[in-house]
C-alpha cells in the first residue's frame, strides 16, 4: 500500500533554461533554485519552488535522443507541459502495487532523479495520455 502525498512538481520540456526561467522568476517571482544535469536522463533541469511545497521543474535536453528533444521535435520546436510528478510515501511499495493492479509502467525498479529523489514513470497508456512520475524525497 502507498499514499499519494501531492503534487511534487510539473516538468516542462523547454529549449533554454535562462531565457525560459525568466517568466518565472521575473514575471512570477519564485525563485530558481538553480541547475542540476541528470546524465541518465539526458537532461539539464532548472526548479523553481512555489509557496506551497510544489515545483515547476524546466527540462532541457542535453542530448538529441532525449525524451525531452523528442517531445520539442513532436511539438513543433515549442516546449510545455511534459509530465506531472505525484510526491508518494514510499515508490517501491507504489510500483509493486500498481503492477500488481496491472498498471503499465514505464520504470519497475525507481531511479535516481534530480535533486536526489527516487523516481519512476507510468507509462501514459495507462493514465489516458498524460506522463505521470512518481517521487519519493527523503
Amino acid at each position: 500500500m502507498f499514499k499519494v502525498l501531492g503534487v511534487d512538481h510539473i516538468g516542462i520540456a523547454a529549449t533554454d533554461l535562462g531565457e525560459v526561467g525568466k517568466f518565472y522568476t521575473e514575471a512570477l517571482g519564485l525563485p530558481n533554485n538553480g541547475e542540476e544535469t541528470v546524465a541518465e536522463q539526458k537532461v539539464t533541469t532548472g526548479f523553481f519552488p512555489t509557496p506551497n511545497g510544489s515545483e515547476i521543474e524546466l527540462l532541457v535536453a542535453t542530448e538529441d535522443s532525449s525524451p525531452i528533444a523528442k517531445f520539442i521535435e513532436k511539438n513543433g520546436g515549442r516546449g510545455g507541459i511534459q509530465h506531472i510528478a505525484l510526491r508518494v510515501d514510499n515508490i517501491e511499495n507504489a510500483l509493486a502495487d500498481l503492477k500488481e493492479k496491472g498498471v503499465r509502467l514505464i520504470d519497475e525498479k525507481p531511479r535516481k532523479g534530480a535533486g536526489g529523489a527516487s523516481i519512476a514513470f507510468i507509462h501514459p497508456k495507462a493514465t489516458h495520455g498524460v506522463l505521470l512520475e512518481l517521487c519519493q524525497r527523503d
